[in-house]
C-alpha cells in the first residue's frame, strides 16, 4: 500500500503550505460549466430550436407546457457522444492541446423522459393534465490537459457530472393555451461520481510539482415555468403557428468536499455553484401541414443570466478562503431550425420520416480576467443536421420488430431520432488573466452525435 503524507491543518506550518497552494493557484476552484443545450435528438437536429414545437416527451426539458400535446404514455431515452479539442498558444509561442473527454456524456443515458396523460392512466376527466419525469445532464463538463502543459498551475482536468431531475406537470387550459411547471433538482449524487477540478503545481516553494485537487458533491433546486400558445390551427386541429415562453429560475448548488495535495486531504472545502436564470421566447410556423406532409420553421431566443455568477470562492475548514472571482455576464443564444416530415408515405407505409437542420449562435459570457481553460468559453456557431423515424401500425422496425400493439404492454409506435452537430468556436486571445500562464490564443472545435429512442404506449 502506497503511503500518503498527511497534513495537520491546525499546525502553522501546514497552513503555510496550504496558503502557498492558494497563492500559486489563483484559478483553483470547482469547475463551472456553460450550459449544455443538446438534450434530445429531435431538438438537436433542429439546432435546439424546439421550444415552440415541443411535441414529444423531451418537452419536459425544452418547454414543459408542450407535454399538453403528448397523448398516452411516451418514453424518450438516449445518449450523446462528444469529441473535440482545444488548442492553446502562449505569447511566447508554446503550444498545448486539451480535449473534452471523447466519450459518452456522463451520466449515461444523457437524457431520459417519461410522460403520461392522466386520462390514459385511468383518471377519467383529467385529459387536460399530463405529468412527466426527466433526467438530463445540462451542465456537463469533462476537460483534460497535459499535466506538464504551459498552464498546469491553472488546470489539468475538470469534470462536472451534474444531473437534473425534473418532475413535471402540464395543463391544457383550452385549445390555444397550455401551461407547464417543473422542479429542477440538481445533484452530484455520490453514485454518479463527483464534480472536481485537479491541478498540478509548478514553480517555487514546498509545493513545487505537487498535484492539487478539489472535489465535492451537493444538491440544489430550481424551477421551470412555461406556456405554449397556439393562435392558429389548420382544419385538422394541428398547430400552424405556435409561441413558447419559458422561464428557468436561478439555482444554487452548495458543494462540499475536500482539498487534496498529492492525494492526501489537507482540508475540508465548500463553495456554491450558481446556475443561471434563463428566459426563452420562441415562435414556430408550419407553411405546410397536411395529412401527408409537414414543414416547420422555428426561431428561439434565450437570455442566459450568467451575471449572477459573480464568484466561486472556496471556503476551507482551516478558516481560509481561496478567492475565485468570476464576473460573468448575461449572454444571448439564438437558434433557428427546420423540420420536414413525410407522414405514412406510399413508398414506406406505416412510417413517419423526418429530416432536420438548424443553426445556433452562442455568445461568450466569460471576461479575459477570469477565463479558465477548463470551460469552453468561446463564441460559437453550431450547425446541425438530423433525421427521425417513427414506425407504427403494421410496420416493422428494422424489418423484424412489430411496431404496433402486440400485447397490452407493447408500444403503439417505436421511433429513432439521430442528429449531428459541429460547433465552430471563434478564436479568442486572452490577456490580463489573474493567472498569467493562461494568457494566449485559443482555438477549439467540438463534434457531437446524439441518438434518442422513442416508445409510444
Amino acid at each position: 500500500m502506497t503511503s500518503r503524507k498527511s497534513y495537520n491543518v491546525n499546525s502553522k506550518g501546514s497552513l503555510s503550505v496550504l496558503w502557498l497552494a492558494c497563492l500559486l493557484c489563483p484559478s483553483l476552484g470547482y469547475g463551472q460549466a456553460l450550459r449544455f443545450q443538446p438534450q434530445g435528438a429531435a431538438a438537436v437536429g433542429q439546432g435546439n430550436a424546439f421550444v415552440a414545437q415541443a411535441d414529444d416527451a423531451s418537452a419536459i426539458h425544452y418547454n414543459p407546457a408542450g407535454l399538453s400535446q403528448v397523448s398516452g404514455v411516451q418514453v424518450v431515452t438516449g445518449s450523446t457522444l462528444l469529441g473535440g479539442s482545444i488548442k492553446f498558444k502562449s505569447p511566447t509561442g508554446i503550444d498545448s492541446r486539451g480535449d473534452f473527454g471523447g466519450s459518452i456524456a456522463f451520466p449515461p443515458p444523457s437524457h431520459t423522459y417519461v410522460s403520461a396523460n392522466l386520462e390514459s392512466l385511468g383518471w377519467d376527466g383529467l385529459s387536460n393534465v399530463t405529468v412527466g419525469l426527466g433526467l438530463t445532464s445540462p451542465y456537463g463538463l469533462n476537460t483534460r490537459y497535459p499535466v506538464d502543459g504551459p498552464f498546469n498551475t491553472a488546470i489539468t482536468s475538470a469534470a462536472l457530472p451534474l444531473l437534473d431531475i425534473k418532475p413535471t406537470v402540464a395543463y391544457k387550459i383550452n385549445d390555444q393555451l397550455a401551461i407547464g411547471v417543473s422542479a429542477d433538482i440538481y445533484t452530484f449524487a455520490s453514485f454518479l461520481g463527483q464534480g472536481h477540478i485537479e491541478q498540478k503545481q509548478v514553480g517555487v516553494g514546498p509545493l513545487s510539482g505537487a498535484s492539487v485537487e478539489l472535489n465535492g458533491t451537493g444538491t440544489g433546486a430550481g424551477a421551470t415555468v412555461s406556456l405554449l400558445y397556439t393562435p392558429l390551427r389548420n382544419g385538422d386541429g394541428k398547430p400552424i403557428t405556435s409561441i413558447g415562453l419559458v422561464y428557468r429560475t436561478q439555482a444554487v448548488v452548495p458543494l462540499s468536499g475536500s482539498l487534496l495535495v498529492n492525494g492526501a486531504k489537507v482540508a475540508d472545502a465548500s463553495t456554491n455553484l450558481v446556475l443561471p436564470q434563463i428566459y426563452t421566447g420562441a415562435i414556430a410556423i408550419w407553411p405546410v401541414r397536411t395529412n401527408e406532409r409537414e414543414w416547420k420553421l422555428e426561431l428561439d431566443v434565450e437570455y442566459v443570466g450568467w451575471k449572477s455568477n459573480r464568484d466561486l470562492d472556496v471556503h476551507l475548514s482551516s478558516g481560509g478562503t481561496i478567492p475565485q472571482p468570476q464576473q460573468w455576464k448575461t449572454v444571448t443564444v439564438v437558434a433557428v431550425g427546420t423540420e420536414y416530415k413525410w407522414l405514412n408515405p406510399a413508398w414506406l407505409p406505416h412510417w413517419d420520416i423526418a429530416v432536420r437542420s438548424g443553426y445556433t449562435r452562442t455568445e461568450d459570457p466569460v471576461p479575459d480576467t477570469t477565463f479558465n481553460p477548463g470551460v469552453i468559453s468561446l463564441p460559437s456557431n453550431t450547425l446541425s443536421i438530423g433525421a427521425g423515424f417513427l414506425c407504427k401500425g403494421q410496420g416493422r422496425f428494422f424489418g423484424m420488430v412489430p411496431c404496433g400493439e402486440v400485447t397490452a404492454l407493447w408500444p403503439k409506435g417505436i421511433g429513432l431520432d439521430v442528429a449531428f452537430q459541429e460547433w465552430f468556436y471563434e478564436p479568442r486571445a486572452i490577456a490580463g488573466n489573474l493567472n498569467p500562464t493562461v494568457n494566449g490564443a485559443y482555438h477549439a472545435y467540438v463534434h457531437l452525435g446524439i441518438v434518442s429512442a422513442k416508445f409510444l404506449f
